[in-house]
């Protein structure tokens, strides 16, 4: 077996850790298509991540997310840092394709080799992250990937999952958007580290800073919590671990398309990276995303072993009588949970 060998795990991994672009592309595809050498991967390369600045990206459609994070990336590239960037798109309901279209707003940045940039579909997951997104960020990771930066499908308020995945979260607003604030709806405001209130050439932007400033007066607690079926699940922490105090997120404006603010947001997020090292705050994250990941992987897992021990034709039976409403769908549910663990 050499480096070149790209067909099994140890070569695949040899050829990562030597920086082959071509192997971290068909690990990554391996994941995303759930091959026979995607857990293998996954499990030899995850005791080598745990050391990049995770950050996470968020917004309301058309707040310049892509020009911001290709402004982002230019920065540390000037501060010789490596950025591996994953660029979620939703997928089609009816054809199940995606555009995948951040990479062509990211031109910038092709052709740099300290630059890796990964377009994802949903595929149908909820939250704005595509399911595989958590082990694709391990990857880069173990790449050896400085700043990986997360950039979701833009959806508006059910993005909040983005928090368990980064460390730092930058919520991206715009001014003339429609609503006076897009981040006060639907606990946007509290995963929020970082505000860039972004195209801060437009009118109205000194009025999108200030409401912003004003609700984060109010006072909003960091919460350590996995988002699971739509509902908020605490992370049990140790009663001896206080949360960190003393952050408050910054507004800041920028205008992605000139650059103008990317300095100055490099450097919050920067300082937010080490407010959580020096704080202990890197720490609880890494347990929420921790949570998260189990969760996560706890569902899917025990959906397909189900599935997996239903026959076909009892689930097609159970289908027709919730569709003739002779049974509702969770009696269904737990009938054939039950039927199988017996």
């Amino acid at each position: 077996m050499t480096n070149t060998d790209l067909t099994t795990v140890g070569g695949l991994t040899q050829a990562l850790e030597a920086g082959n672009r071509r192997a971290l592309a068909r690990v990554i595809s391996h994941i995303e298509n759930n091959t026979d050498l995607a857990l293998p991967l996954l499990a030899a390369l995850y005791p080598r991540s745990g050391k990049a600045h995770i950050i996470g990206v968020t917004g309301a459609p058309g707040t310049g997310k892509s020009t911001l994070v290709n402004q982002l990336a230019g920065v540390y590239r000037q501060r010789n840092l490596t950025v591996g960037v994953i660029a979620i798109d939703p997928t089609s309901p009816f054809s199940g394709g995606a555009l995948l279209g951040d990479r062509v707003r990211m031109r910038d940045l092709a052709g740099d080799p300290g630059v890796f940039i990964r377009s994802m579909a949903t595929r149908g997951s909820l939250g704005g992250l595509a399911q595989a997104t958590a082990d694709v960020i391990m990857v880069l990771d173990a790449a050896g990937f400085d700043r990986i930066i997360i950039e979701t499908v833009g959806v508006g308020q059910s993005e909040v999952e983005i928090a368990s995945a980064a460390y730092t979260t930058l919520v991206v607003e715009a001014p003339g958007m429609g609503d006076e604030v897009q981040a006060i709806k639907a606990g946007i405001l509290e995963i929020a580290d970082i505000f860039a209130v972004n195209k801060a050439d437009r009118e109205g932007v000194d009025r999108t800073v200030m409401a912003l400033k004003m609700m984060l007066n109010l006072g909003v607690p960091e919460k350590f919590q996995v988002m699971h079926h739509g509902r908020m699940l605490p992370v049990n922490l140790p009663e001896t671990e206080n949360l960190p105090q003393g952050w408050t997120p910054p507004v800041l404006k920028t205008v992605a398309i000139s650059g103008e603010g990317a300095e100055e947001l490099t450097e919050a997020i920067e300082n937010h990276r080490l407010y959580l090292e020096q704080s202990g705050g890197r720490i609880l994250r890494d347990r929420l995303r921790a949570a998260t990941e189990l969760r996560m992987i706890m569902r899917d897992y025990l959906l397909e072993t189900l599935l997996a021990r239903t026959d076909a034709a009892v689930l097609e039976e159970m289908v027709e009588a919730v569709a003739r409403r002779e049974i509702d769908p969770y009696t269904a549910v737990r009938h054939l949970v039950n039927e199988k663990a017996v």
